[in-house]
């Protein structure tokens, strides 16, 4: 295993930088013991992951997740991607709004729900692309969308309204939180076909209904579950 698996450290977030000479087999296993080596360093902190060094296939990359769950106490909440915008934006949210730490806290999909798609789990997720019209995603925690929210989104499906609901850009068709619906506004025409510019938004419970705010710094500050 030397050198074939170096680790290191940024904010909120490990690198794994891999041999990209051996099979696949090899290194994982040397991932596996790795991390198992780690675990008492590292032992429960909620990270996001980085794979660096080998071009590797989305199953190769499951494979390396799970190899990496199960010899470590490591919450994997995100896979890091090329687009460097989200990266920083994803680890802006994390910085301020960490996911309850418990067992089973940290869920993350990589990819683009459409096509009538639909996620639905017990734990806080972060999905790493759109959630496209006609798509949904139901959490008995908290929700993190890394990229436009155009479909259905309802967190604390346990029904407690302690959850939140954080977007890129924030267009559902529905949003429920608990017990509590979103009166979602009517989308307006942008003018002469201009986009506005996306803002990180965030939906939460106060005072019995829910809130769509912006993500600022001062919001932050003052927020609590």
């Amino acid at each position: 295993m030397k050198n074939s698996v170096i680790l290191k450290s940024f904010s909120n977030g490990i690198s794994v930088i891999m041999d990209d000479t051996i099979p696949f087999e090899e290194l994982l296993r040397d991932v596996a013991t790795k991390f198992e080596e780690a675990d008492g360093f590292f032992q429960d902190a909620a990270v996001a992951l980085s794979l660096e060094g080998r071009n590797l296939t989305e199953q190769q990359e499951r494979e390396i997740l799970d190899a990496i769950t199960l010899h470590s106490r490591l919450k994997i909440l995100c896979l890091m991607e090329k687009d460097e915008d989200k990266n920083i934006k994803f680890l802006e949210i994390q910085e301020r709004l960490m996911f309850q730490r418990d067992e089973n806290c940290g869920q993350f999909y990589r990819g683009t729900l459409k096509d009538g798609q639909s996620i639905e789990t017990e734990h806080s997720i972060v999905i790493l692309g759109d959630v496209t019209k006609g798509c949904s995603v139901y959490s008995a925690k908290d929700i993190v969308v890394l990229g436009n929210l155009a479909g259905e989104v309802y967190a604390g499906a346990g029904g407690s309204s302690n959850h939140f609901i954080v977007a890129l850009e924030m267009n559902p068709t529905a949003l429920k939180i608990g017990d509590y619906s979103y009166d979602v506004p009517p989308q307006r025409l942008s003018i002469l076909g201009l986009k506005p510019k996306a803002v990180p938004k965030i939906a939460y419970t106060y005072n019995g209904e829910i809130l769509v705010d912006s993500i600022t710094k001062e919001l932050l500050d003052s927020f609590t579950l």
